[in-house]
């Protein structure tokens, strides 16, 4: 993919990724609604149904029959943008569109040792809004991504306290980045709303995971996880409209090449039942965003400010981030489970019009409702409170305040 737009290439951030804005940074974090209804806290160690293997290979040893979990979860977020700099004021409100993310598990024991599963979801991305008018058009647009990752594991029980896992990853990424005029129409002509860019491309990336699972005994257990770095390298179709952005002939579409990094995770959880009828989970997560330092589309045909090649350049100020969360578990008879959780998810990356980044607080409840021996439903529920606060892109002063609903369902079968 590439792209010839100077400066308003954040947006190539998240039309490389998936669905929401909701983590840190471009993450996606929504990958069942039974974690979502503990704030995703315990999720390496839980296990509770086929989810966890979005987090943690070596738990598939915890189950002894064939399980199969489906998800899906709603996005609904608020996020309003207001430009106060010198040119003018302007409002952008709900940029952030509500998205839906599925997800899909299953495990399925070998023998007493080894188990194997297969997990489908999601675990980057983020989509942005703006009016085709808005003011500072050349930054904001509308983009969007949808991204799917195909993940098998492999897990060895190597004695009664100790299994570990293994998988691999395909990620799928199809992504879509159109930029507007803005106020550059006073120089250009034209109408603010009129395209300067286009962008759309798809590609596959490959990466893989680790875990190991502690049991002390079946009411205490700890979990760590670990996946990997993963590299998307787009090469698509670039149209300059206007011939501003890359030097070339106004309508031209080109190839072009884009790498953007999905950063690797670690993760430390902890369960602990204390009675039958309560328990504590807890998870740290740390994200490695510092790899993330820049988006660079290259083309040769390309002429712009900077570089003979590089069609778009644009430096990123992202650090690695912890997330950590709490939440208890109580078991109210023998049909229903109720889990909250409380989590807060730290800021990764300078803010930006395309990926308005900032500090998150989630609040979170769900329950589990036991139908039969085999099948069960969970549900979940989360709201995000976001920092309010302003940034500085392009020279433009911009002020920025959310917030989310997260609503999500799920069914459990064991076989």
């Amino acid at each position: 993919m590439t792209k010839k737009l100077t400066q308003s290439a954040i947006g190539v951030a998240l039309a490389l990724t998936a669905t929401s804005v909701w983590s840190a940074g471009y993450q996606v974090a929504e990958h069942s609604a039974t974690g979502l209804g503990r704030a995703f806290a315990g999720e390496a160690a839980v296990a509770d149904n086929a989810s966890v293997l979005s987090r943690n290979p070596a738990a598939m040893t915890m189950f002894e029959n064939t399980s199969v979990s489906g998800a899906l979860t709603l996005i609904d977020p608020n996020v309003d943008v207001s430009h106060v700099g010198p040119s003018r004021y302007q409002q952008a409100k709900d940029v952030a569109p509500y998205a839906f993310v599925p997800a899909t598990y299953v495990i399925s024991p070998l023998n007493d040792e080894w188990s194997w599963g297969l997990a489908m979801f999601s675990t980057y991305g983020v989509a942005t809004d703006y009016p085709d008018d808005f003011s500072l058009g050349r930054s904001a647009g509308d983009t969007s991504l949808i991204s799917i990752t195909f993940n098998p594991n492999i897990a060895w029980k190597a004695n009664k306290h100790l299994s570990i896992g293994a998988g691999v990853s395909a990620v799928y990424g199809v992504a879509e980045l159109n930029r507007h005029k803005g106020l550059l129409a006073l120089a250009l002509g034209g109408e603010a709303s009129d395209k300067l860019i286009t962008m759309e491309g798809d590609t596959f990336g490959y990466g893989w995971n680790l875990g190991a699972l502690y049991e002390i005994d079946e009411k205490n257990r700890y979990g760590i996880a670990y996946r990997s770095q993963v590299t998307l390298d787009f090469t698509g179709d670039f149209t300059d409209h206007t011939g501003v952005a890359a030097g070339l002939t106004p309508g031209t579409t080109i190839k072009g090449d884009l790498e953007v990094i999905l950063p690797a995770t670690f993760e430390l959880s902890g369960f602990n039942q204390f009675n039958d009828a309560w328990a504590v989970h807890y998870s740290l997560l740390w994200t490695e965003w510092s790899k993330f330092k820049e988006l660079r589309a290259t083309n040769s045909q390309c002429t712009s400010s900077d570089g003979a090649g590089v069609c778009f350049l644009k430096d990123e100020d992202y650090n690695n981030t912890l997330r950590w969360s709490v939440g208890v578990t109580h078991t109210l008879n023998d049909q229903w489970l109720l889990r909250a959780g409380f989590a807060f998810d730290e800021q990764a990356g300078k803010a930006t019009l395309s990926i308005p980044d900032t500090d998150r607080y989630w609040y979170s409840a769900g329950a589990t409702y036991q139908y039969s021996d085999a099948l069960t439903f969970d549900a979940g529920f989360t709201f995000i409170n976001s920092k309010s606060g302003s940034f500085v892109e392009d020279g433009e002063t911009f002020d920025s305040k959310g917030n989310a609903l997260i609503y999500a369902l799920q069914a459990n079968y064991q076989f």
